[in-house]
């Protein structure tokens, strides 16, 4: 592991200082410059959540097509994870962060200005491959930079940072698209450019002399670690719960009656409770064994879905995501985490890649089987069959629990070892 001299976070004064210090205290400034760029980029994301309305309304094209732009964009994605773990490895993190974002500002850019049914599909994917392409390069500089015993702890932060960003990118973008929509490309491409700008002038790169030199085996190596494989087709499991309330619910609310300022309000529930309960609970999940918080957030969400076959106004609905948000928040505190602890110092960014594939898929096969089970069985089929689907994630991760307890103990007695 590489060993960075940095400052970490000065002492605060009084009480403060024992509720900041068990969440903030002692972590590198070089995180803290990831975390920064991690914000910016976040509060600057405004295209996704307002492409398809972009595509349908100023560019004028069919839902079919609108369709077919979202998915290249979603497969782009699928491969760009996986480019960005082995560019991670080889290249760098610094180099490759610095690469995808700064290439996916110029791909948003490509994508404002196309127009023409080809060109707005040849920008989608150059901007799907980019887009997630500096994931495994972020998430292995974060295992270099920080000990085992910390990881939940950064990874929670950064998914802290994640989500208050979106919460108010998502306020900015709706406001700015009423004054055209060429504003939400130009933030975009700019904060993408700024994250990578910023990492590439404060932050050295991570990957040290002992992990380039256990760079060898390829994807070949990650897909031959049956627990990592394991883990990715759990995480996939719930990543397609997980998304339905991003994709399907707003149809399903739409057959109750509800329009979209309804499913403004009841999913803005989820957003404000990630910022205000995650930093709260963060630091104590991070102390609990791994695969049992996974478990229990994994229950949690398909208890949330669940109940939510029963939802028909909004505050039912509202109801049901406070739920299964409580789930999302003990889930991510750990998420990352157990592929740090998996991953071999040299495939730290490959290891990235494949775990990132399981966002990636989960993104794309959600509205496709979400609206499928919509369609031929109702709300209650797609909300029980969620359902089941996040206990059967929840069974799977309690049996693979015993495999990252060991992987895990070996890497902290290796980091200790090491001091």
């Amino acid at each position: 592991m590489t060993t960075l001299e940095d400052t970490p976070v000065g002492p605060v004064p009084g009480r403060l200082a024992a509720f900041l210090h068990p969440r903030v205290g002692g972590l590198p400034r070089h995180f803290w410059v990831l975390w920064a760029g991690t914000l910016l980029n976040r509060l600057g994301t405004m295209v996704e959540p307002f492409l398809g309305l972009y595509l349908t309304t100023a560019r004028g094209l069919s839902l079919a097509q609108a369709g077919v732009v979202l998915a290249v964009l979603g497969a782009g994605s699928l491969g760009g994870q996986m480019a960005g773990g082995a560019l991670a490895d080889r290249l760098g993190r610094r180099a490759t962060l610095t690469l995808a974002t700064v290439g996916t500002g110029t791909a948003m850019l490509a994508l404002g200005y196309a127009q023409g049914f080809a060109a707005i599909v040849a920008a989608a994917l150059l901007l799907g491959v980019l887009l997630d392409m500096y994931r495994p390069a972020a998430q292995a500089m974060v295992a270099d930079v920080i000990s085992p015993a910390d990881h939940p702890r950064a990874f929670g932060l950064l998914f802290w940072a994640v989500n208050l960003g979106w919460a108010v990118a998502m306020v900015l973008g709706g406001a700015l698209a009423q004054e055209g929509f060429l504003w939400l490309f130009w933030i975009d491409a700019l904060t993408c450019a700024g994250f990578g700008i910023l990492v590439w002038r404060a932050v050295p790169e991570t990957r040290s002399r002992d992990a380039r030199a256990g760079d060898s085996g390829g994807f070949g190596r990650v897909l031959r670690d049956r627990v990592m494989v394991c883990y990715v087709l759990i995480t996939l499991v719930y990543t397609f719960v997980l998304m339905q309330g991003m994709t399907t619910m707003p149809l399903a609310m739409k057959e109750d009656g509800l329009g979209p300022r309804a499913y403004g309000l009841a999913i803005g529930a989820n957003g404000v409770l990630i910022i205000i309960v995650q930093p709260l609970v963060n630091a104590w999940l991070t102390r609990r064994d791994h695969s049992l918080v996974l478990a229990a957030g994994f229950a949690l969400v398909g208890i949330g879905y669940g109940l939510t076959s029963l939802a028909s106004t909004v505050a039912a609905y509202t109801a049901t995501i406070l739920v299964w948000t409580l789930g999302e928040i003990a889930a991510a505190a750990v998420l990352q985490a157990v592929v740090a602890d998996l991953a071999p110092a040299g495939l730290r960014g490959r290891y990235g890649g494949l775990y990132g594939m399981a966002w990636s898929g989960g993104f794309l096969l959600a509205p496709l089987g979400g609206t499928q089970l919509l369609g031929s069985g109702g709300a209650i089929m797609l909300w029980l069959t969620c359902a089941g689907l996040a206990f059967t994630a929840a069974a799977a991760q309690l049996a693979l629990a015993p495999a990252i307890r060991r992987r895990r103990a070996a890497v902290l007695d290796t980091s200790f070892s090491s001091k």
